[in-house]
């Protein structure tokens, strides 16, 4: 249970490492996630180990304080079989209050023990829970810095297309609508024509008559 921790940090971190310098992967963020989400699942599963050692450790107190209670009852009727005069019933007391008590002894260290183990696995656990939030953390910077690069990159071949066709599509449009234009002009000053030469003979013929 103490080297889980220290087992799987390590390999947390090496596996982070190979897989971040592994340049011919196709989608590394894609990669990333799934890893994390395998970690999410290994945390997860040592929780319930931590849960399982609580378990325990109420075991053994429960046991402790029972034993204990047992023994001290047992020590409480020796005394009281020693004063009656009752032999065979104080050594049975005694030899009841012996196993009693080494049990109660036994729950003790244990209880103990498994206190110890369960703070050490605790301090563990919430190092293990930084670890991988640092991850997370690390993930969004990657993704960010992703984002910006596709931006990048989407703007550099606009641009890029850009300056191959400067502007063409606005020079298209401008000679088309000089066609127009010209079109619409020439078809004004032919429909103007005549009259404007029927102006000019009439003002020609009323200046040779003022003559």
């Amino acid at each position: 249970m103490t080297n889980i921790f220290t087992r799987m940090r390590n390999s947390i971190e090496a596996d982070l490492h190979n897989m971040l310098d592994k340049k011919e992967q196709k989608n590394p963020i894609a990669a990333l996630n799934q890893y994390l989400r395998q970690s999410e699942q290994e945390k997860e599963k040592v929780r319930k180990l931590i849960d399982r050692q609580y378990k325990l450790k109420d075991e053994f107190t429960k046991e402790y304080m029972k034993a204990q209670d047992l023994a001290d009852k047992r020590l409480k009727q020796a005394a009281i079989a020693e004063k009656a005069g009752e032999a065979d019933m104080h050594a049975f007391a005694l030899k009841e209050y012996e196993e009693y008590q080494a049990r109660a002894d036994r729950m003790k260290t244990s209880r103990a023990e498994a206190t110890e183990q369960l703070d050490s696995l605790e301090q563990k656990y919430e190092e293990m829970k930084h670890r991988l939030k640092d991850m997370h953390l690390r993930r969004m910077e990657l993704m960010g810095r992703e984002n910006i690069a596709h931006a990048n990159h989407q703007i550099n071949r606009v641009v890029e297309e850009v300056s191959d066709k400067p502007f063409s599509k606005f020079a298209e449009m401008e000679r088309y609508i000089e066609g127009l234009e010209y079109k619409v002009n020439s078809a004004y000053y032919k429909s103007t024509f005549d009259s404007k030469i029927a102006k000019l003979e009439k003002e020609l013929s009323e200046q040779e008559k003022a003559n």
